[in-house]
């Protein structure tokens, strides 16, 4: 089949019922590539000889070179079966971790997915992901289980233990999407529980519940026709479908009785000519075994391991097939094998058939998947006003009519050279055509070299679908940014407005025109004047109001689609400076660049001035250094080393020392100067060099499920802080019952989890959480006699605003100072984590006499004629009690930008450093989950680099029926830099690691240590130089930060003797 004419693909984009949009999912290097390079060659773009040797949708340079595909690529192909004819728009996807972002956008465009799993490793992380991602997007998955070569040619199994194994793969799968399947039942189940209201007479069967619900779709098995047995690399794949149509013809066997038991435990019967049940009791050949396997074994024996000519020949014959003369002579066996069994079970036909009939066409679009893209947040679909929730019938029709509102969603921008894009390509010009480009061509360089740009090279192409009505070239839409509120825009703009008008006055909302449409192509695009409804598109001259991805539409009654479900963490980082600070417009530009390219990567300037790059893994950051280098930037530059980060946090004393002495009960000494006091329980007091204000603040560690807790709502908490700061100020917010339910769990689970004496009403003195108002650190107002608004009054609870209005200015102080603290520890300037700081006292000193206050806050610079509005602000006899108790002196909401608020701050956050030296320290790091598979010839030397890098085994496995382990593991970050490099030196390519981000981890060694026992001098000698894991790091983040690093350069230094002769 020759390629499909461009009008010809424009005619099939017009009927939506046969359009699959379809991704290849699969771990790295299971072959989703090559299964690509055979479905392309069926439309004649490339040749089938060249399919899994040209890797034709991995355009870039890198990709070819690494062997791994980094970046999700699109193409529409055309398949005909029978009289119907089908549009495929096919996305490739990466499978290694740290490009998991470009996964997630090739998913939400699409409908379905082709699974790939490799016959021999089966089930590996990376697959896990995958199926979580087309879980979570709601889109069907069929699968293929490919590379089935290697368990002839490698693993030298036989059909039966063949068969056996297949089983197992199949199992996995089946057992990763049942889980999925019934934590969504049951969650399903909890939320319908909390709606309804619960009477006592009503019972419930709660174990009824997801044995009721409908999964008939949901599993893989051969006999539903979701399933694809394959090796792409030679070319052959077949589903159950075709052996059953081969042997209805030969056998006179009914197709239907062969679909039901070719797999499964069925056997022949040869005698009876029947087909029987109970193959394994009866050890028989199972039907599969016997009719398909056998006969592939057969093949594989007869041409690759004996070359057995003659054999070969009788083959061809039987099958009925041609096979060229120099593929018979050919050196190469494998030459022939995929020149016979591409034409016997082409591969391409029955994945596309399998496609076809089984994938879901956009028509067919679940109202469930429509729903929850248009929820935003935790705003429920029902909640939505009146106009958006009519677009969700224009999503379910997919129709191209006129007057359908136009809906498409942006999942990436990504950057095509300019030379590449259809309206540049070279034609035959005529003189004056000629003459004309040349002076436009003048005119354009002279506007750039006056705006000080170099030419632009690359443009951006937005990576979209159109998902109702139709997309035109040259059309204005709304672009509806992430935050954008549709009953905020409809009460806002006239009624019938369009895209035309300006719309300056809504935030979040904005409009743009898409210049030009664009069909994928795999490495080339073709020019379009409009999309239909249902297909994947390339839109131009989106850069400059898209950045990542975006929702485009006609109505503003349109809510933006919810986030990108990203799996991978951005976590590593690297500062960039160029080598000649000149050109540092030009680095800025390029970064910007790279920001809009890149879905995951992230550029941010630190509070020092670094321009940081922050990526999802090492194979990431290097793609992202040669992008900036070679394609957006394009200058020289240093990237420093890997910037890791850390946390810290303080823990509980510990009760043995170093050589595990009991401790005993050790008595801290207390310290004391002029404006700081540590007392022996870590309590530190610190007054303001004013002496106007004195604050007491006690330092302890939360339990680990409370920070993990915290780290978890991060959203929740942003919420909860900016539905407080409206009450503050007086706005009223509208705010879902949802996210009131939301805020009211997370309370609840707070309360289950700080128990015992210590933490008792814990959660309603919560004063504020930190760093950035939403980490996982908590400030507690312990002040005796201070009422303040809870955090918790959105729920109902807390006093009025009005009760304490005087203290409000000062008490931003307090939190300001404690949010300073959070941010960069005493340690090494890290942020803090699991760190619970505790106000005890917090007091105003009065030392002039009411009737002089007004000449003292003169001289001082401080109004002092404020009234306050707290009960007891005005009474004269607390100054004859010493200090009034903050909030109940009428200077404090008048000094609110005086130097008692200032001083207070900075207080604030030299106490809570204070007290937190005066707790035990620890440093946290990031550890990354390591999963390796690998034989049992290299499993010591696996165990050897992961030793030497700190890791820890967490457990290894063997995969049953071969001879591989898997092995899972955790590092720290700050050790896997180069370490999957030295996993494939050590262990011959054998091995190879996959990094994800997991959790941060305490270190346990206290990086100040130094000996203090008899036992510990005896153990550690008097230096105890011995090799200090946290010290190491804390010092290397220092020396990194310009901080001070205490090390001795030289101890005990002696005279060199110079062995010259006198002269």
């Amino acid at each position: 089949m020759g390629p499909p004419t461009l009008d010809k693909i424009r005619a099939l984009q017009r009927n939506p019922r046969n359009i699959r949009n379809l991704c290849i999912l699969a771990h790295v290097d299971h072959g989703k590539t090559t299964l690509a390079d055979c479905l392309v060659a069926t439309n004649g773009i490339i040749s089938s000889r060249l399919a899994g040797k040209l890797r034709y949708l991995d355009s870039r340079e890198d990709e070819q070179s690494r062997g791994i595909t980094m970046k999700s690529s699109a193409i529409s192909l055309h398949y005909s079966n029978g009289d119907q004819e089908y549009l495929l728009n096919l996305i490739d996807s990466p499978g290694h971790v740290d490009f998991s972002s470009e996964v997630s956008t090739a998913v939400r465009l699409c409908d379905g997915a082709v699974v790939i799993v490799d016959a021999v490793e089966g089930v590996c992380p990376q697959t896990q992901v995958v199926l979580r991602q087309a879980w979570l997007e709601n889109i069907r998955p069929v699968l293929v289980i490919n590379k089935i070569d290697r368990l002839i040619v490698e693993l030298k199994l036989t059909s039966q233990e063949a068969y056996t194994h297949l089983q197992k793969i199949l199992e996995q799968v089946n057992a990763v999407t049942g889980t999925l399947f019934t934590s969504k039942v049951l969650e399903e189940q909890a939320e319908r529980e909390e709606e309804e209201e619960l009477g006592g007479d009503q019972a419930r069967d709660w174990s009824s519940r997801p044995e009721e619900a409908d999964d008939s779709l949901l599993y893989f098995s051969p006999d539903q026709g979701n399933v694809v047995f394959a090796s792409a690399i030679d070319g052959w794949g077949f589903s159950i479908q075709q052996f059953a149509h081969i042997y209805n013809q030969r056998m006179g066997i009914k197709a239907e009785v062969l679909l039901r038991t070719l797999w499964g435990d069925f056997y022949l019967d040869a005698k009876a000519k029947k087909i029987m049940k109970g193959a394994q009791a009866k050890g028989k050949k199972p039907l599969f075994v016997q009719l398909v396997l056998d006969n592939i074994w057969s093949l594989y024996d007869a041409v690759v391991t004996r070359r057995d000519k003659e054999k070969v020949e009788k083959v061809v014959t039987s099958l009925g097939i041609k096979v060229l003369a120099r593929d018979l002579r050919h050196s190469d066996p494998k030459v022939l094998l995929s020149a016979v069994c591409s034409q016997w079970l082409p591969v391409s036909q029955a994945v596309l058939l399998m496609v076809c009939e089984k994938l879901p066409s956009p028509l067919d679009m679940a109202a469930e998947r429509v729903e929850k893209l248009m929820s935003v947040g935790a705003r429920r679909f029902d909640s939505l006003p009146e106009h958006t929730q009519e677009l969700k019938r224009a999503f379910l029709r997919c129709s191209s009519r006129e007057n359908e509102p136009l809906i498409i969603f942006v999942s990436k921008m990504f950057a095509v050279d300019a030379a590449a894009l259809p309206q540049n390509r070279q034609r035959p010009l005529s003189q004056e055509e000629m003459a004309h480009r040349r002076e436009l061509a003048r005119q354009r360089h002279a506007d750039r070299m006056a705006a000080g740009y170099s030419a632009a090279e690359n443009t951006f192409v937005a990576f979209a679908r159109v998902y109702s009505g139709v997309a035109k070239k040259g059309q204005r839409v709304f672009v509806l940014g992430p935050k954008y509120d549709p009953g905020q825009g409809l009460s806002t703009l006239p009624e019938g407005v369009s895209a035309s008008d300006c719309v300056s006055a809504v935030p979040h909302l904005s409009c743009c025109s898409m210049e030009r449409l664009y069909l994928l192509m795999g490495r080339e695009l073709e020019e379009l004047e409009e999309v239909p409804a249902g297909n994947v598109l390339g839109i131009g001259g989106l850069e400059d109001s898209v950045l990542k991805s975006a929702t485009l539409s006609t109505s503003p009654a349109c809510p933006p689609f919810t986030a990108l479900n990203f799996e991978a963490t951005p976590i590593v980082r690297v500062a960039i400076e160029p080598k000649h600070p000149s050109e540092m417009p030009k680095l800025v530009r390029g970064m910007r660049l790279l920001n809009q390219a890149d879905p995951c990567a992230e550029v941010l300037i630190q509070e020092t001035g670094e321009h940081v790059l922050v990526t999802a893994g090492e194979v990431h950051l290097q793609r992202c250094l040669d992008d900036l280098r070679d394609r957006f930037a394009k200058i020289e530059f240093s990237a420093s080393k890997p910037i890791i980060p850390f946390r810290e946090t303080v823990v509980r004393p510990p009760k043995v020392d170093m050589v595990n002495e009991d401790l005993g009960k050790q008595q801290k000494v207390a310290r004391w100067s002029d404006t700081l006091n540590v007392d022996s329980s870590g309590l530190v007091t610190l007054t303001t060099p004013n002496r106007l204000a004195t604050v007491s603040v006690r330092a302890s560690p939360l339990p680990p499920e409370v920070t993990g807790l915290l780290e978890r709502s991060t959203e929740l908490i942003r919420t909860l802080e900016q539905i407080n700061m409206s009450l503050r100020e007086g706005r009223s917010l509208d705010i879902s019952p949802r996210t009131l339910e939301a805020i009211a769990g997370f309370k609840v689970q707070l309360e289950s989890l700080l128990q015992g004496r210590k933490w008792r009403d814990v959660v309603e003195h919560v004063w504020a959480f930190g760093p950035r108002r939403y980490g996982p650190n908590i400030l507690l107002n312990r002040v005796a006699g201070y009422q303040r608004p809870s955090l918790w009054q959105c729920l109902g609870g807390g006093v009025q605003a009005g009760e304490a209005a005087a203290t409000r200015d000062l008490d931003n102080s307090i939190v300001s100072g404690f949010q300073l603290a959070t941010l960069s520890g005493p340690m090494c300037e890290e942020p803090l984590m699991g760190v619970c700081f505790s106000v005890e006292k917090w007091d105003i000193q009065s030392s002039v006499p009411p009737q002089h206050q007004e000449e003292a806050s003169t001289s001082r610079g401080t109004p002092a004629d404020c009234k306050g509005t707290g009960s007891g602000a005005t009474r004269p006899e607390a100054t004859e009690h010493g200090p009034i108790p903050a909030g109940l002196r009428p200077e404090a909401a008048a000094d609110c930008y005086g130097p008692v608020s200032g001083q207070l701050i900075a207080a604030m956050k030299e106490a809570c450093r204070h007290a937190f030296q005066a707790q035990p320290q620890r440093l946290m790091a990031a550890m990354y989950t390591c999963e390796i598979m690998t034989t049992a010839d290299v499993l010591g030397r696996v165990y050897g680099v992961l030793g030497k890098r700190e890791g820890r085994v967490l457990h290894e496995e063997m995969k049953e029926g071969t001879d591989m382990f898997i092995i899972k593991a955790v590092l720290p970050v700050a050790e896997s830099f180069g370490f999957a490099d030295e996993f494939r030196k050590r262990t011959s390519g054998l091995a190879s690691p996959q990094l994800v981000f997991s959790h941060w981890e305490v270190i346990s060694s206290d990086p100040y240590w130094v000996p203090t026992t008899e036992e510990e001098y005896l153990h550690f000698g008097e230096k105890a130089d011995s090799a200090n894991q946290s010290l190491k790091y804390m010092n290397a983040v220092r020396r990194r930060k310009g901080l001070y690093v205490e090390e001795k350069i030289v101890e005990h230094a002696e005279k060199q003797r110079t062995l010259g002769k006198n002269k």
